[in-house]
């Protein structure tokens, strides 16, 4: 426990240390272009740990506390007309507020473009040394009773388009469901069935799908399960209902009352919709099948909701290498093909990020799903512990939700100063410096609100 804690901190500080420079190194490299003075480079916040100054005269700064920073130039402070008073007259061509209303806003703009470009770099680095690797998206049952099974999908058919958008390996399919969160309508869903050379289309009506759901499962909400992992138990937690009830390591669950266990998906369903209700289970122990007797114990979701547990999980399997010939895809790319799906994958995810924060403005998905700093060391040393792959695509989402999230035009952040300076476009002078003022502290409230929010949901989450 307190060693995944050390590297969820550390995993976090290198996280956020690597997006927060990259988006200030934007601002700083742009205001350098410019012929603007840059007199302080800060990463991070709180009293400063390390401090230099470079042959620039430019002041850098490290700080302790990863959640931001800051670059501050001369002129500054006043985004219209220089400072007379403060700035030397040697100076006042080298001051943020002398320059051209352009090169303002590419200043402001470049942090945001930073993280974007980091998030291009990121795939394009992925793609070139692993290339696309996937799963075809056949599914491997339908539950029961779904909607999915419902409208006439079933084991075996294979995905290939959603809401009209071709899906080849799992991971599309999730993205465009995910797309559809919150929403009301039909899904569309293209799928070839088993046996079959042509597509069909099947229909699946939705309504508000999942927007109360702080952690949405969209393939398991529409009753699709990706594989049948196979339901052999790994271990069990001393002193739970599982260990009360004799199952042991490498027991395969063959039966629960009537129904046939084929899948530890299925066992799970069955053991979480049944607390406190005693279950006759036939599990296949060496070369002899065993009747036990479980009564799962009761537990609450994360909506509050009563849940059985049992405190038994599942052996680990080689999922590539159960799946049969022709199901595992790869596309592997050079230095030169790999640039357009990167940036393809950075816009399609922007987009998405966007869509997502204005379905929680309108409230047509949970605000529970906005995460803090806690969620994110968490994601992060998970992530980090699963390979280079994995932690390098969850930085690029990351650092895109930085991107988009810096570009609303809320005052504060850079989004809100590139609002300013529309305006000043347009109506040709500053605006004013009480609605300046008055914008800053509506901003200050809204993302201390944010952050509020996103901490509460992280310890939420804990508990």
């Amino acid at each position: 426990m307190a060693q995944q804690l050390v590297i969820n901190i550390l995993a976090l500080i290198v996280t956020l240390g690597i997006l927060v420079t990259i988006h200030e190194f934007g601002h700083f490299w742009v205001a350098r272009r410019c012929g603007v003075k840059v007199l302080r480079f800060s990463i991070g916040f709180g009293k400063a740990v390390k401090t230099w100054v470079g042959r620039d005269g430019t002041e850098y700064v490290i700080a302790p506390i990863p959640l931001g920073g800051y670059v501050k130039m001369l002129g500054q402070e006043d985004a219209s007309v220089a400072d007379e008073g403060n700035i030397p007259e040697n100076q006042k061509h080298l001051s943020f507020s002398s320059k051209p209303l352009w090169q303002r806003m590419a200043i402001v703009a470049a942090g945001p473009a930073a993280n974007f470009l980091l998030a291009i770099f990121v795939f394009w680095f992925v793609n070139v040394l692993y290339g696309l690797t996937g799963t075809a998206p056949v599914l491997a049952n339908v539950v029961n009773d779904s909607s999915a099974y419902r409208a006439g999908l079933r084991a075996g058919d294979e995905l290939v388009a959603i809401d009209g958008v071709e899906t080849t390996i799992w991971t599309q399919v999730t993205m465009q469901l995910l797309a559809r969160l919150g929403e009301t309508g039909e899904l569309k869903i293209s799928a070839i069935p088993a046996g079959a050379s042509a597509a069909r289309e099947y229909i699946i009506p939705l309504q508000s799908w999942e927007s109360d759901n702080a952690e949405p499962n969209p393939l398991s909400s529409l009753g699709f399960v990706q594989y049948e992992i196979p339901p052999v138990i790994e271990g069990v937690v001393d002193g739970g209902a599982a260990e009360a009830a004799g199952l042991r390591a490498g027991d395969r669950i063959l039966a629960a009352g009537d129904d046939t266990i084929s899948d530890w998906v299925q066992w799970v369903q069955l053991v979480r919709a049944n607390p406190q209700v005693p279950i006759q289970v036939l599990v296949q122990r060496g070369n002899e099948e065993v009747t036990l007797s479980l009564t799962p114990e009761l537990s609450a979701a994360e909506d509050g909701s009563p849940i059985g547990r049992i405190g038994a999980y599942v052996q680990e399997f080689d999922l590539y290498a159960s799946l049969p010939e022709g199901r595992v895809r790869e596309v592997n790319y050079n230095v030169l093909t790999a640039i357009v799906p990167a940036v393809q994958e950075t816009w399609e995810k922007s987009v998405f990020v966007l869509d997502s924060m204005k379905k929680m403005v309108v409230g047509l998905i949970s605000v529970k799903n906005i995460s803090g700093p806690i969620t994110i060391a968490q994601v992060a040393g998970e992530t980090a512990s699963y390979g280079l792959e994995v932690y390098l695509g969850f930085l690029a989402v990351l650092s895109i939700s930085l991107g988009v999230l810096n570009l609303l035009p809320i005052p504060v952040l850079d989004g809100g100063h590139l609002l300013y300076y529309a305006i000043e476009a347009i109506i040709r002078r500053p605006v004013p410096e009480k609605v300046q003022a008055m914008g800053l502290q509506l901003g200050l409230l809204l993302i201390s609100g944010i952050m509020v929010l996103a901490i509460y949901n992280d310890v939420s989450r804990l508990l």
